[in-house]
């Protein structure tokens, strides 16, 4: 995708509630049919992250939420359905065709994956990318790349609100 197309963002969470914390602002910004993709090493906050963006969208606390790493999928009720998915384990794109993929990310929910770039050609061209990486035990830094109009506006609002 070409570089005016999207804006980013780069934080640094210097706790594991700051991380989440951020989840639960772009949680309260999300709308039916987006996609956040979330990308990075195994332990870096995903799952603690997608619990924010959960608690945003109307989950009490994030409860239950956890890594669908095994099922594929998890589906929590807020504002609007959420699907949670984890696409670590998956071997190909037939399975994504599989899980109900397209009606997940075309629907009515919002969609939070994670291990997104496993199948970077299929995701959505406009999306909240959330790539995350360990900066030291309880030290994370995030870069949140929007694409898409509706996206690039969500980056300029948290980096404006961030600057205050």
């Amino acid at each position: 995708m070409a570089g005016a197309h999207r804006k980013s963002l780069t934080l640094v969470s210097t706790s594991p509630a700051e991380t989440r914390r951020l989840g639960v602002w772009v949680g309260r910004h999300l709308r039916p049919g987006d996609a956040v993709c979330l990308m990075g090493e195994m332990g870096t906050g995903k799952t603690l992250f997608a619990r924010g963006i959960a608690e945003g969208l109307g989950v009490p606390g994030g409860r239950g939420v956890r890594s669908p790493t095994f099922t594929l999928v998890h589906e929590y009720t807020g504002r609007h359905p959420i699907y949670h998915l984890d696409l670590y384990r998956l071997q190909g794109e037939e399975e994504l065709e599989g899980i109900g993929w397209e009606e997940m990310l075309y629907g009515e929910g919002v969609t939070v994956i994670e291990a997104a770039e496993k199948m970077e050609q299929q995701l959505p061209e406009e999306r909240l990318d959330v790539v995350l990486a360990r900066e030291g035990v309880r030290v994370r830094r995030l870069m949140l790349v929007g694409y898409g109009r509706r996206f690039q506006t969500l980056v300029r609002t948290l980096a404006a609100r961030r600057r205050r």
